[in-house]
C-alpha cells in the first residue's frame, strides 16, 4: 500500500533507515510556544542558532515542519517556510520581550517619543525664516516625515517571508546591506538614542533647579544643590525609572510623559499669546552680515525644523511590541495609534512656533527657547503656581522620555550577553547594565553641558533616519514599478533628503564656527 502525501507538501521519499537519528525538537522560551503565527519572530540566521537541550554535532540544523494552521502564508511560501528557523532571543530582548501591545500603547510611546522639549526652539527657526517660509516649511516637514513613519509602519513585517523587522537597524541591515547600514545608519540611530538621553539629562537637571527656585520662592535658608549635584539628582531617578523591565512595561511611563508632554507646551503658548506681545517686537528676519552667512543660516534654521521631529527610530521597536497574524496585521493597530499620537503633535508644534513668534519676535532666546523666554520675559508678572507646574511637567516628561529612548541601548547591550551564552540576562545584571548605561550619559552631561548649541548640526545628522532611508528601504523592499508615481515619490524623497543631511550638517558647522560656542568642560550653568 502506498504512502498517501498531503497535497502541496514535498514529493514522495523513501522510508529513512531505521538507525537514522531523529532530529531534536528545538529549545525555545516559552514565550514562543504560544505563538500563533511564525510572523511574531524573526528568522534566525545560522550564525545566531541556538543548539537544543541534548547534544548533537554542532554543523546539524534541525528543521521545523511548517503545519498549515499555523502558517500565517500563502501556499506557494508555505514550502519555503518549512525549514524556517525561530529566533528564541526575541523572547529575551526587552524590546521584544512582550508583544502584546495595542494601539494605545502604540500612541502613548509614539506621542512620548515623537515631542519633547526640542519643540520649543522652534520660534528660533522663525526668526530665520519668517513667517510664510517658516510656515511652509514646518507644514512640508511634518507632511514629509508623517509620510515616511506611514513607510516604516508597512515595512515592519513581510508578507513573502513572515519576516518581522522589530529593529531600525535590522531593517537597514536587510535593505541596504550590513556594511553600508553601519557607515550610514549606526551613528545616527545611536546618537538618537543615547545622545537624547544626554540632552534630556542636561535638560532636566536645568529645569530642577528652575523648580527648585520656583518652588523656594526666596525664603529657603538651605543651600540649594548645585547644577552637578541637579543633574545627578534627575540621573538616579532615571536609572531607577529603568528598572521596568521591557518596553511594554513602561507603556503606563509613556502615558504620563505624553500627558506631561501636551500639557506643559500647551501651558507655554498660552501663557505667551495672552500675555501679549513683546514691546518692541519685531518680525523681520534676521539677515547675516555676508551672503554666505544668510545662506547658512537658513539651512541651519531648516535644521531646527528638522530636529523637531523625532521618534522614527523608535516606531519599528515600537510595532515590535504587538501580536501579528493574518488577519489582524501588527500595523493597522499602529497606524491607528500613530495618527492619534501625531494630531496631538500638530495641535502643539504649530501653536508654539507661531505662537511664540508672535509674543517675541527676534527676541526669543537662542538657547532654551520658550522655556527661556517665558522665565525670562514673564517671571515676574505670571503665577508662581503656573511656572512651577511648567517646570514639573518639563521634569516628568524629560524622566519619562529617558525611558523609551534607552530601551535600544538596553537591547543593544543585552542581546551581546543572550547571543552568547543562549539564555536571558540575569535581573542583576540587567540592574547593573542600566545603571552603567544612566551614570554614562550622567557623565558626558557634566563633560559637554553645551551640548545644545549643537541643535542644526545634529538635526542635519539625524534628517535622513527620520526622511531618507525610509524612501529607500520602502524602494528595496517593495520594488515598485520604475517610473511609476510611488517610484518616483521615494527616489525625490530619498534624494531630497540626503542632499539636505549633507546641507544642514555643513550649515550647523559653519553657524558654530562663525558664531562660536561658549564651551564650558565639566562646568554646567
Amino acid at each position: 500500500m502506498g504512502v498517501v502525501s498531503e497535497a502541496g507538501s514535498e514529493p514522495l521519499t523513501p522510508p529513512r533507515a531505521a538507525s537514522a537519528a531523529v532530529t531534536p525538537p528545538i529549545s525555545t522560551p516559552p514565550s514562543q510556544f504560544h505563538s500563533p503565527s511564525l510572523s511574531r519572530s524573526p528568522l534566525l540566521s545560522s550564525a545566531d542558532h541556538i543548539e537544543p537541550a541534548n547534544k548533537t554535532p554542532k554543523n546539524s540544523t534541525p528543521k521545523i515542519r511548517t503545519p498549515r494552521f499555523i502558517t500565517p502564508l500563502g501556499s506557494p511560501i508555505r514550502r519555503a517556510l518549512q525549514l524556517t528557523r525561530l529566533d528564541p532571543h526575541d523572547a529575551w530582548l526587552p524590546i521584544t520581550e512582550s508583544r502584546n501591545g495595542n494601539a494605545y500603547y502604540a500612541a502613548f510611546h509614539t506621542l512620548c517619543s515623537g515631542i519633547g522639549i526640542q519643540a520649543l526652539v522652534l520660534p528660533v527657526a522663525f526668526t530665520i525664516l519668517g513667517w510664510t517660509w517658516g510656515i511652509i516649511t514646518l507644514t512640508l516637514a511634518f507632511i514629509w516625515q508623517l509620510y515616511t513613519l506611514y513607510l516604516l509602519v508597512q515595512l515592519h513585517e513581510s508578507t513573502e517571508t513572515g519576516m518581522r523587522y522589530s529593529r531600525y537597524m535590522q531593517l537597514c541591515s536587510v535593505t541596504l546591506g550590513e556594511k553600508l547600514a553601519k557607515w550610514l545608519a549606526l551613528f545616527p540611530i545611536m546618537y538618537l538614542s543615547g545622545g537624547t538621553c544626554v540632552a534630556l539629562i542636561i535638560i532636566g537637571g536645568q529645569t530642577c533647579k528652575m523648580f527648585f527656585d520656583v518652588a523656594c520662592g526666596g525664603t529657603c535658608t538651605a543651600q540649594p544643590p548645585t547644577t552637578v549635584e541637579w543633574f545627578l539628582i534627575f540621573t538616579s531617578a532615571a536609572v531607577l525609572l529603568s528598572q521596568l523591565p521591557n518596553l511594554n512595561s513602561i507603556a503606563g511611563v509613556s502615558l504620563v510623559g505624553a500627558i506631561t508632554a501636551f500639557s506643559y507646551c500647551t501651558l507655554i503658548w498660552v501663557v505667551s499669546v495672552v500675555e501679549g506681545r513683546m514691546a518692541g517686537v519685531s518680525y523681520n528676519p534676521v539677515r547675516g552680515s555676508t551672503e554666505v552667512t544668510r545662506i547658512f543660516d537658513v539651512f541651519n534654521a531648516l535644521g531646527i525644523i528638522a530636529f523637531a521631529f523625532r521618534g522614527h527610530n523608535l516606531i519599528l521597536e515600537i510595532q515590535a511590541t504587538m501580536p501579528s497574524d493574518e488577519k489582524h496585521p501588527s500595523r493597522v493597530p499602529m497606524w491607528k495609534g500613530v495618527k492619534i499620537a501625531y494630531t496631538l503633535v500638530a495641535m502643539c508644534l504649530f501653536p508654539l512656533a507661531i505662537g511664540g513668534y508672535w509674543a517675541y519676535g527676534q527676541r526669543i532666546p537662542k538657547d532654551g527657547g520658550m522655556l527661556k523666554a517665558l522665565f525670562v520675559f514673564h517671571g515676574q508678572d505670571t503665577s508662581q503656581f503656573i511656572l512651577g507646574v511648567t517646570s514639573l511637567f518639563v521634569i516628568i516628561n524629560a524622566l519619562s522620555s529617558f525611558q523609551i529612548y534607552a530601551m535600544p541601548a538596553f537591547d543593544d547591550m543585552e542581546s551581546v550577553y543572550v547571543k552568547k551564552k543562549k539564555k536571558a540576562l540575569p535581573w542583576w545584571s540587567r540592574a547593573i547594565f542600566r545603571a552603567l548605561f544612566g551614570y554614562g550619559c550622567f557623565f558626558v552631561a557634566v563633560a559637554i553641558p553645551f551640548l545644545a548649541s549643537f541643535t542644526g548640526l545634529v538635526g542635519g545628522v539625524a534628517l535622513p533616519v527620520t526622511l531618507a532611508y525610509p524612501c529607500f528601504m520602502w524602494l528595496k523592499v517593495k520594488k515598485p514599478k520604475v517610473f511609476s508615481p510611488i517610484w518616483c515619490i521615494n527616489w525625490v524623497l530619498g534624494l531630497l533628503g540626503m542632499a539636505l543631511s549633507g546641507v544642514l550638517v555643513a550649515a550647523g558647522l559653519y553657524v558654530v564656527i562663525d558664531r562660536g560656542v561658549e564651551v564650558s568642560f565639566f562646568n554646567p550653568r
